[in-house]
């Protein structure tokens, strides 16, 4: 799941939400789409555009000019989930399920902020637009490889949200942004613009797909993975490579792997015995299935006893690393 806030830059949030509406409009303009996507929130099903500038431009009390007015986020589903999704509900209420999950993402958006009085998207106000194409831009390497045109759509299911939310809470009152990333470090400062953690945010809508829809997703799909593997210690590479061993031969749950993966990510874990511990077991236990002989069909007897020494050794040298 790739849920994104888009930078100030990019959505052009300091004026007026006309031109960032109408581009969101493109699809009913080019399409031929059997009814026009209107937008939504919590409230309603069934906005038109020139209601949604109207109310955004109005609720944006002693904001100055060069502040945000509003902020984009982008909620796209994988396309493994999005095949997940059409297994579970079928192509007819696919869009309707996705919405309905919009909402909720919408809710855990606002209880980042830790503020008294938003507590769900009904203290918001926002809106979203089904989009059902994605189109190849310069950063994709197809286009770089040239295999690809810059503006030419990609190809499979394409459905995602479009969400625009105020800057301002539904009472116009109270500050919100997501781009405070002060995380409580900074007290008077989060008290007055809010804290937001834009990792957790991101963590909540995946794990929120996956409880809301029945989705059983891969170490390697989670955020926590592609997080680790891009800003990760050392240490914490190391510690997601043994995950990586035990999700590939299945000796822990799916559903622990990527916790503990969460943990990791967050740099809670001294070492991996710490990790593990916290499963309750112990290194030994978790080191004698990692050497359990595997089954390898049409491979010689000689082949195998090799594979299996390499395999114990390199058990062996994990073993004594992680106790170091």
């Amino acid at each position: 799941m790739y849920i994104n806030i888009t930078d100030n830059k990019e959505a052009g949030n300091k004026g007026s939400s006309g031109g960032l509406v109408n581009y969101l409009e493109k699809e009913n303009r080019t399409e031929a789409l059997k009814h026009s996507e209107l937008w939504f929130n919590g409230n309603r099903q069934n906005v038109e555009a020139y209601e949604v500038r109207r109310e955004l431009d109005g609720n944006n009390a002693k904001l100055g000019r060069n502040e945000a007015k509003f902020f984009l986020i982008n909620i796209s589903p994988s396309q493994k989930e999005l095949e997940h999704l059409k297994r579970s509900v079928g192509d007819a209420d696919m869009k309707n399920v996705l919405k309905a999950y919009t909402e909720k993402v919408m809710d855990e958006y606002a209880k980042n902020f830790r503020r008294p009085g938003i507590n769900s998207n009904k203290d918001l106000l926002w809106f979203g637009k089904v989009e059902h194409n994605r189109y190849y831009n310069h950063k994709d390497a197809a286009v770089k490889d040239g295999s690809k045109k810059r503006g030419e759509k990609k190809n499979g299911n394409q459905m995602h949200i479009q969400v625009i939310v105020s800057r301002r809470d539904i009472t116009n009152k109270i500050k919100l942004s997501p781009m405070n990333s002060s995380k409580g470090r900074n007290t008077e400062h989060s008290k007055k613009m809010g804290q937001f953690n834009r990792m957790a945010f991101k963590q909540c809508g995946e794990k929120l797909f996956d409880e809301q829809f029945s989705f059983e997703r891969n170490l390697k799909d989670t955020l926590a993975h592609a997080n680790i593997l891009k800003n990760g210690t050392l240490l914490q590479r190391e510690q997601l490579d043994i995950l990586n061993e035990a999700s590939r031969n299945n000796h822990l749950n799916r559903s622990l792997v990527n916790e503990l993966a969460l943990g990791v990510a967050d740099g809670i874990f001294s070492s991996f015995g710490h990790m593990l511990r916290s499963t309750g077991k112990t290194i030994g236990e978790f080191l004698e299935v990692l050497m359990e002989p595997a089954f390898i069909p049409d491979i010689g007897s000689d082949t195998i006893e090799e594979a299996e020494k390499k395999r114990r050794k390199k058990a062996r040298q994990k073993g004594q690393g992680m106790q170091r």
